[in-house]
């Protein structure tokens, strides 16, 4: 399985009294499809994994998998800190039909390079489903090193990782090691940094896995499709949402893509404690960047 493109790491709607939304979620997962989105991760970061519990974690995926109804890929979060605890949810996903999992790099306990090693290849190891590997050292004060990456992109499982360093260094590396040296030209190698993003994708990059694209899934799309084609046009189009880009990240993701798909009334206000909803502070300038996008009125 090889993925590139475009694909968005989804909100997860909520009631205001933090109840899931499968109505709004539905429309959500169409409005992506429909707007030539590439793939849609389920229950990640930005879909608040961290505060959705086992049972409604999988309840999540079986009805992404359902809405989508193999329109695109749908790649399952089931990363975890716990090794038996990512274990447990990337079988699950395998059994309620997910195409691939999204496994972050185990948080907060810090393991060294060999600890993630075997921390991902025993999940590769006893689930048959394709896997992404999530350096985000930023969140998890744990970097995945380029040669632990090489190690693990030679497992059939795992098909690629999301790096959402924003390095191009990193870039490189992982170009080098990956692709050259154990010339696994199979293994997907995806922006996770929606600033940075076009850069990646002109150095080698195979696609991006955003969060921006909740908001503007169409110019994502089309920036991914026209990077090694038209590069004029595709950073014309990068250049028109960096405000954007910078706006969502102004408080904890996704505490400001809620308010933003909110305020284009697709979804509730919903947000799981401790995270709140938008600062009213922040609210004005993300409402005028919406409103220059033309996404609001």
């Amino acid at each position: 399985m090889f993925l590139k493109g475009a694909i968005t790491a989804l909100v997860t709607p909520m009631k205001d009294n933090g109840d899931l939304d499968f109505d709004s979620l539905e429309n959500l997962i169409n409005f992506q499809i429909e707007s030539g989105i590439s793939g849609i991760v389920a229950v990640g970061t930005t879909g608040e994994s961290a505060t959705i519990d086992f049972k409604d974690h999988m309840k999540l995926i079986e009805f992404f998998v359902k809405i989508s109804n193999k329109r695109i890929p749908i790649i399952a979060g089931t990363g975890a800190n716990s090794t038996e605890e990512a274990l447990t949810l990337t079988k699950s996903a395998e059994s309620s039909g997910a195409d691939a999992a999204l496994l972050v790099s185990p948080y907060y306990n810090k393991p060294p390079q060999d600890g993630i090693y075997e921390h991902h290849m025993k999940i590769a190891d006893e689930v048959n489903l394709p896997q992404i590997l999530y350096n985000v050292p930023s969140r998890t004060a744990s970097f995945i090193e380029s040669e632990t990456v090489s190690k693990l992109a030679k497992h059939k499982n795992i098909i690629g990782i999301k790096d959402a360093t924003g390095e191009m260094e990193n870039l490189a590396s992982l170009k080098n090691l990956c692709r050259e040296e154990i010339n696994n030209n199979n293994f997907s190698l995806f922006s996770g940094d929606d600033f940075s993003s076009l850069k990646f994708l002109a150095n080698g990059g195979d696609g991006t896995i955003s969060v921006s694209s909740n908001i503007v899934p169409k110019i994502i799309s089309d920036i991914c499709k026209l990077v090694k084609k038209d590069y004029s046009t595709a950073k014309s189009l990068d250049d028109s949402i960096q405000e954007l880009n910078k706006y969502l990240f102004i408080e904890s993701n996704p505490i400001p893509v809620k308010w933003a798909l909110y305020k284009m009334g697709m979804i509730e206000e919903g947000i799981r404690l401790p995270l709140v909803k938008l600062n009213d502070k922040f609210k004005k300038p993300l409402d005028a960047c919406l409103k220059n996008l033309k996404l609001i009125q």
